[in-house]
């Protein structure tokens, strides 16, 4: 398969980053990624550039989609590596970068509706309150740490696969930095169903960067030998 093949050449040179086209769909306004592109993401440990067909601007927008209460069995220090590669890249383009995270409030509600022995009024707009509150706390903390400024720190009610690439759209973005979560180190990356929703709707390039002991699964590694 091609994607064993890009692994195993890009594991033999040590390469820093893998950079791949992708096929932009005009009618629907969105990259969609092949079977190819998706077996990169869950199995190379370089970081994986997933190019569109677009020109990269002189000064480019970097958006950082990052997940500061570490949900979805994501590490925290995956947040670090997300903003540090994005602030490279900035640096190197004279970009300019964006800390991104979502929060959906109807998630605490339906976890509230579905622990209730009897119907409860719940107030939405207090829900919501708490919660920026508490992912605000934590998303203010991990940027300020890296020195990104408040004003470019998009904490946004809502759900990510719906806000992130509206907001990329919003910012002409040129780049959206996301992590991809693995399970163990000796397994493929899972990718969950929002991160496929919101990966397969990007309307820029992509980088997507993995946990810094994620390694590239032995059987991809090992070359089989072809029949005779």
């Amino acid at each position: 398969p091609l994607h064993e093949g890009i692994i195993r050449h890009a594991e033999s040179v040590r390469a820093d980053v893998i950079v791949k086209d992708t096929h932009h769909h005009t009618a629907v306004q969105r990259v969609l990624l092949n079977n190819t592109d998706w077996q990169l993401i869950r199995s190379c440990a370089a970081p994986l550039w997933l190019v569109k067909p677009r020109k990269f601007s002189d000064k480019p927008v970097i958006i950082a989609a990052i997940d500061p209460m570490n949900e979805n069995d994501k590490p925290a220090a995956l947040d670090d590596e997300i903003i540090v590669s994005s602030k490279l890249i900035a640096e190197r383009c004279d970009g300019d970068v964006h800390a991104f995270h979502a929060y959906d409030p109807r998630i605490a509600v339906a976890t509230a509706t579905a622990n209730a022995y009897l119907p409860v009024s719940l107030p939405m707009d207090e829900i919501d309150k708490q919660m920026r509150e508490q992912h605000g706390a934590r998303f203010k903390e991990i940027i300020a740490y890296h020195g990104i400024p408040d004003d470019h720190g998009q904490l946004i009610s809502g759900r990510t696969h719906e806000e992130l690439p509206a907001l990329a759209v919003k910012h002409k973005a040129d780049l959206v930095v996301m992590g991809a979560v693995a399970r163990n180190r000796w397994k493929r990356l899972f990718i969950g169903a929002t991160a496929e929703r919101t990966m397969d709707h990007i309307p820029c390039d992509l980088l997507i960067v993995k946990p810094d002991w994620f390694q590239t699964p032995e059987d991809i590694l090992e070359e089989r030998e072809q029949p005779g």
